[in-house]
């Protein structure tokens, strides 16, 4: 398979609740009974929100309620015949559209579309326990993308989701095997279209997304600031932006983790919101993968923060985002073509996808 897709991610805390069930069971039910290729529920540890209510694994108090995310990708057909039964469910949070290419099984050589070559996001998905030559598959896979000179990678472990329509939650007792991972990775265009055979040989059933990406910033250099974005298209569909800022645990700002510190400044500006989520394994630059070790003090896992706001705000907060990363992280913008803000008093934004080329 090799055809375009939406992405549909929505972000909510891990206590919000539907009538009966909690709505992170509800929402990745609803993907499994729609054998949606592939979904990915992912726990993060710090954000805020529209209310500007903090919520960190830092403090007791505060980490009831952590901050969840979950990504769905599939056919737009498939994508759009569940967002309906999505926002019945769906009562307050944050909701994403996005564009994007789906492969999937027999990987072959790809001619990236021109607004790929720039920059592109890849993402892979695999399971838990999969194995590449006696390897955990997300190893190799990161090995393989560092060899390559691809700029970064960065390994989420989910919680819940489906593989091939196939849904697999983890479970306190059992191995867990198939329960989904995701891999970000982050290079020109050239560099991931050389790649993806290597990819679909490495991997028994692959399934990759391709986004398109401006790359801002790396290892602290400014590259260029976030391409300016109309507030809507021609036909007044409004745009949003999105900020992804890759780091690691154990980088600081002003002496405080790098991550935490973003969140705190973005949440005293006028940021709508902010979600912090830690990896597992990655790399960024010439730094091997690498992940947690024993015997360290800080801990040296990838963190990656989202900031999804109007152009206009993204601009501003991607003043402090400049400041902070002065001297470490990679950060990168898109756009986002739809997204719907709730509340329990309101609902702003819409599901219509805009079209703008920049």
């Amino acid at each position: 398979m090799n055809e375009d897709c939406l992405k549909l991610t929505t972000y909510f805390g891990e206590r919000d609740r539907t009538e009966h069930h909690l709505l992170a069971d509800e929402l990745l039910g609803l993907y499994g009974r729609h054998q949606v290729q592939s979904s990915i529920l992912l726990r993060g540890i710090e954000g805020f929100g529209l209310k500007h209510h903090m919520h960190t694994d830092l403090l007791l108090s505060l980490s009831e309620d952590l901050p969840v995310v979950s990504i769905a990708v599939d056919t737009r057909e498939r994508i759009e015949g569940l967002l309906q039964d999505v926002l019945m469910v769906k009562r307050r949070g944050l909701l994403t559209l996005e564009r994007a290419r789906l492969l999937s099984r027999e990987i072959m050589p790809v001619a990236l579309p021109e607004e790929l070559h720039e920059a592109t996001k890849l993402t892979v998905y695999v399971g838990r326990q999969e194995r590449v030559y006696r390897a955990p598959a997300f190893d190799a896979v990161c090995e393989l993308l560092h060899r390559r000179g691809i700029s970064g990678a960065t390994v989420f472990l989910g919680v819940d989701g489906t593989s091939h329509g196939r849904r697999a939650r983890a479970r306190f007792f059992g191995r867990n095997a198939e329960v989904p991972m995701m891999i970000i990775a982050v290079g020109s265009g050239q560099q991931i279209a050389r790649v993806l055979p290597e990819l679909g040989g490495l991997i028994r059933e692959p399934l990759l997304t391709l986004e398109r990406i401006q790359l801002c910033k790396r290892d602290g250099e400014l590259l260029e600031a976030p391409h300016p974005l109309p507030d809507t298209d021609a036909h007044g569909l409004a745009m949003w932006q999105k900020l992804m800022i890759y780091s690691s645990e154990s980088a600081r700002h002003d002496g405080h983790p790098l991550h935490r510190a973003l969140v705190r400044r973005l949440r005293g500006s006028n940021a709508a919101g902010a979600t912090s989520l830690r990896g597992i394994w990655g790399f960024h630059g010439d730094h091997a993968p690498h992940g947690d070790k024993l015997l360290q003090v800080r801990r040296h896992v990838p963190v990656v923060t989202i900031v999804v706001d109007t152009p206009e705000r993204i601009a501003q907060a991607f003043e402090i985002v400049d400041e902070v990363t002065s001297e470490s992280g990679l950060v990168t913008s898109e756009m986002v073509p739809a997204m719907t803000a709730m509340t329990e008093q309101q609902q702003t934004g819409g599901v219509r996808l805009a079209r703008h080329r920049f």
